[in-house]
């Protein structure tokens, strides 16, 4: 097989077998865009925007807006002594809240043992053999009256959620 010339490749001077059409009418080319016409000339098919560059609709512009226009501030680009403060204050403020927690922290198991102190003088008292062994403790702990006079004791109460609890309501409990 040989390549194809140059010669074979153009149209022949022979006369072809088909006789050209008698009248010949130009039909207009059609682009291969789906586009309509009026759109790819930068019209719109929305009547309220066809006048000549009218107003447009600030709803569009806000949103327009606040999509490019990012509420997030940029990153920090902090040079290396930039760096290096905002890491010290960073670590001292760091520091210091956890030494509050701790003293929060200390200060609550203080007067956790203060009430249990006071809660074991109460218990021992009165002696283990005596019938009112333990009496103000117990009344201690009762908590009559506190809540008010139709009151519920806050270990009864729960927590406002969306879903309802495991058992709806307790019928079999009484004061």
């Amino acid at each position: 097989m040989s390549p194809p010339s140059s010669a074979s490749s153009l149209p022949s001077s022979k006369p072809s077998a088909a006789p050209p059409p008698a009248s010949t009418t130009a039909l207009p080319v059609r682009s291969i865009s789906t586009t309509p016409a009026n759109l790819a000339s930068g019209g719109s098919m929305n009547p309220k925007n066809r006048g000549g560059g009218g107003k447009k609709d600030p709803r569009v512009q806000l949103i327009r807006y606040h999509l490019q226009h990012s509420t997030t501030p940029r990153p920090l680009r902090l040079s290396r002594m930039r760096s290096l403060r905002h890491w010290t204050i960073h670590r001292a403020w760091m520091l210091f809240r956890r030494q509050k927690m701790s003293e929060e922290e200390l200060e609550l198991q203080r007067m956790y043992k203060s009430m249990h102190n006071a809660c074991e003088e109460l218990r021992a008292l009165q002696g283990p053999g005596d019938k009112n062994a333990g009496r103000l403790y117990r009344i201690a702990l009762e908590k009559k009256g506190i809540f008010g006079p139709n009151g519920v004791p806050i270990e009864y109460a729960r927590a406002q959620t969306d879903t309802p609890g495991k058992e709806p309501w307790d019928h079999s409990w009484t004061r």
